[in-house]
């Protein structure tokens, strides 16, 4: 008879404890792979991209699952990485605001470390960026020197591994010429974008510049390196064995890293290439049209790997090993938010159904193009500002720049999918407008958003002072031949590491009483926001 997840799981565990704690366990749970990148809008060849250079994703989409209407929660990367790695809105744990160093509510844990706990190997390459510090007890590896699902102990452990590519980031895309050569080098000159050809699917937006179609170009050049890089990931699980028991998701943290686009949570912003594959349980070649975040993909892979979901998560599971299309559970509306970005404070909200978009502004009084150092670099946006200053914009190209701005926006993303015709004073459209206005209030009222807060008096509530709390030292009992460990800190993880010959083991994370080592042992207590605890010692001479 086929074990249950739940036996699977305590199987796991009782076998992670045993052996000083390295998880060993054979079953047929599926591994897990993520494979994303930073900073692309769907301008891939299988979302209909006619620019695209990306053999290697379009296989994955026509032997998977394309979803048509993913989107991000907001415009920008540590951001959106906090709300993946919790499964929660930001600004329902405080971590809306770019660039700042939460500590996680109470009972909220990085989704990792749930899967580790499991009974999965857990990698991480290698960028975390969640808005805090990552903890011990979240990665088996993590950095650049791994080698991924290949390090694990037990060729049966399952895995989960993240893999990240930064090829396709913002900063790539005006790093020069010489830097750009070497992109030119990997893809082939065969395949380098002409600024000229490209140009025709340029937003509306913006400058028709040939600094702008340059930006455009090496845009595309860079999706196509990561499209190679995503390649190789295939092509090793292919060479392990291990790709026909593998679910792969593949999804960028934001969309395009131009102006407009990253930061804001227009389309452009916000809306994102997600493509899942999972030989035998997902249909190959199918398309979703149904409203997604990248929220979802926690629950739907806890799901998959056997793990209990935790309540307090905001996203939904989109399939299961028996369901392959779970569309019924769409919501009305997914929800959207801009809150300070580096040096410049912004605040907007809003909704988004299948097809229309609602904004609220909050300061109406500040344009939508204050300047921002880092976005500022980008010689599209140079251009944009010098054509404003001189008065040579009109229509779309101009929007960006208007002050004051509408207190509210409604776009009908069909008709208009660059969002340049706002709807919302218009009266055919009111009943839409209050449906999405009183939507959007409900559900700031149910996540309790902190971006209605100040900053600093949120920042003052979690960290008095400006100190960073620190987890107290574990607590370490020896009874009935076991050593147990205890986290005074509320919501503490536990990690724990042995000596073995000259050096101290990796950290492991600790799920319950461990058969005591003929070895010294160390523990360290942690959580998630908050500097790692001091070290607490046990030796076999304290039994």
């Amino acid at each position: 008879m086929k074990p249950t997840p739940i036996i699977q799981r305590f199987v796991a565990a009782c076998l992670f404890l045993s052996g000083a704690g390295q998880a060993a366990i054979a079953d047929d749970r599926p591994n897990i792979v993520w494979i994303s990148c930073e900073d692309i809008s769907p301008n891939l060849g299988c979302y209909g991209d006619p620019h695209a250079i990306t053999p290697n994703l379009d296989r994955l989409a026509a032997e998977g699952v394309r979803f048509d209407r993913a989107f991000t929660t907001a415009g920008v990367c540590a951001v959106v990485r906090s709300s993946i790695i919790t499964g929660m809105y930001p600004p329902s744990i405080g971590s809306q605001h770019m660039r700042s160093r939460i500590i996680l509510p109470p009972g909220v844990r990085p989704f990792p470390e749930l899967m580790r706990a499991a009974g999965y190997f857990t990698t991480n390459r290698e960028k975390t960026d969640y808005q805090f510090e990552p903890t011990p007890a979240i990665w088996d590896r993590q950095g650049k020197k791994h080698q991924d699902w290949r390090e694990r102990p037990d060729p049966d452990q399952p895995f989960f591994s993240v893999i990240n590519f930064t090829v396709s980031h913002e900063s790539q895309v005006r790093h020069g010429e010489k830097r750009h050569a070497e992109v030119i080098d990997e893809i082939g000159e065969a395949n380098r974008h002409d600024p000229i050809e490209c140009a025709d699917t340029m937003p509306d937006y913006m400058p028709n510049t040939p600094a702008a179609r340059k930006n455009w170009a090496w845009y595309h050049d860079n999706i196509t390196l990561m499209d190679k890089m995503a390649g190789e990931v295939l092509d090793r699980l292919e060479q392990d064995g291990l790709a026909d028991n593998t679910l792969v998701f593949f999804w960028s943290d934001h969309g395009m890293g131009l102006p407009r686009g990253k930061r804001w949570i227009y389309d452009t912003g916000t809306l994102v290439p997600v493509i899942a594959r999972w030989p035998d349980h997902l249909d190959a070649g199918g398309r979703r049209p149904d409203l997604v975040t990248l929220m979802d993909l926690v629950p739907t892979t806890l799901q998959a790997a056997g793990v209990e979901v935790p309540d307090y998560m905001h996203g939904r599971t989109l399939f299961t090993a028996d369901q392959s299309d779970d569309v019924s559970k769409e919501p009305p509306y997914i929800f959207l938010h801009r809150d300070r970005m580096d040096e410049v404070y912004e605040l907007q909200r809003g909704a988004r159904d299948r097809r229309w978009k609602y904004i609220r502004n909050y300061h109406p009084d500040r344009p939508y193009s204050q300047r921002l150092d880092y976005m500022d670099e980008m010689p599209m946006m140079q251009d944009w500002r010098r054509m404003n200053a001189a008065g040579r914009l009109s229509g779309g190209q101009a929007n960006w720049f208007q002050l004051p701005k509408p207190i509210e926006e409604l776009y009908d993303t069909e008709k208009d999918p660059w969002e340049l015709n706002n709807l919302a004073e218009l009266p055919q459209y009111a009943d839409r407008l209050a449906r999405m206005r009183q939507a959007t209030e409900r559900w700031q009222t149910r996540i309790g958003d902190t971006g209605m807060i100040p900053e600093a008096v949120l920042m003052e509530e979690m960290k008095p002072g400006g100190k960073m709390p620190r987890t107290l030292p574990p607590e370490i009992e020896f009874t009935d031949g076991k050593v147990h460990l205890r986290s005074p800190t509320e919501s503490g993880s536990l990690v724990y590491r042995i000596r073995t010959e000259d050096q101290w083991s990796g950290w492991r994370l600790y799920v319950g009483p461990i058969e005591a080592p003929a070895v010294p042992l160390q523990a360290m207590a942690c959580r998630a926001g908050l500097r790692d605890s001091k070290l607490s010692d046990w030796r076999p001479t304290d039994r």
